[in-house]
């Protein structure tokens, strides 16, 4: 197995400043767990025993608020999720993790991955920096909640989900990413219809089109011009 996430992990930022040898020393650590559609991963408040690096599928992490779902953060292939609460002796997970597809991950255990950063300070170094942007996109997200109205918001969640997860086709950007209409309500706070009433006005004005629960910027100039706010 250890070809295989040796070339996956290659390619993560947490692991790239690591040599040949320590790649190929921390893949025989890992081990893989495949999660069929809607599987729920961890809950919030479960102890955090270990590092997930996402092979394949999609994973939503979330909060409940009394009933209410809030999308926090949405990973792919290539991305790693799970790491907070390996920084802390006794840490508990911050929010659930449940897959919106099929998916496969390599996982690996808090204790094997503390003694691994105790011998290879450049991945501690990487580690900390990697959640340091993290939470300043977690802040971005707070004053958006905060501060934006909610017409704003999902504009700026179907700018931010091109800019992530976007793929050129001539002058347009599809979405590859397949998400309804209140999974994306549950990203930026608001009810489903709030989101749908504005994706109907975007199609309308030809801005975006959606197929299949995937949406395609036609127009990302007039996309722009309709944010009242970009970062």
């Amino acid at each position: 197995m250890r070809e295989p996430i040796a070339a996956l992990i290659r390619n993560i930022p947490l692991f790239q400043d690591l040599s040949e040898e320590e790649l190929r020393g921390i893949s025989d650590l890992f081990r893989e767990r495949k999660y069929s559609k809607h599987s729920i991963v961890f809950f919030e408040g479960d102890p955090g025993e270990e590092l997930f690096i996402i092979k394949s599928g999609t994973v939503k992490i979330y909060k409940i608020d009394n009933t209410k779902q809030i999308t926090l953060a949405l990973f792919r292939s290539g991305d790693f999720f799970g790491e907070m609460s390996l920084m802390q002796k006794d840490g508990v997970r911050s929010a659930h993790a449940e897959t919106l597809e099929p998916s496969v991950f390599y996982t690996l255990r808090r204790t094997t991955f503390n003694e691994f950063m105790v011998r290879t300070p450049s991945l501690c170094m990487r580690l900390l920096e990697m959640t340091m942007d993290r939470l300043r996109g977690a802040n971005e997200q707070i004053h958006a909640l905060t501060f934006l109205d909610v017409r704003t918001r999902i504009l700026k969640a179907v700018f931010q989900l091109s800019q992530e997860y976007g793929e050129s086709e001539t002058d347009k950007v599809l979405i590859s990413i397949k998400l309804t209409h209140q999974e994306i309500a549950n990203m930026v706070g608001t009810v489903r219809e709030s989101v749908t009433k504005v994706l109907q006005e975007l199609q309308d004005d030809r801005v975006i089109s959606i197929r299949n629960k995937q949406i395609t910027i036609e127009n990302m100039d007039a996309l722009k011009r309709k944010m009242t706010y970009i970062k």
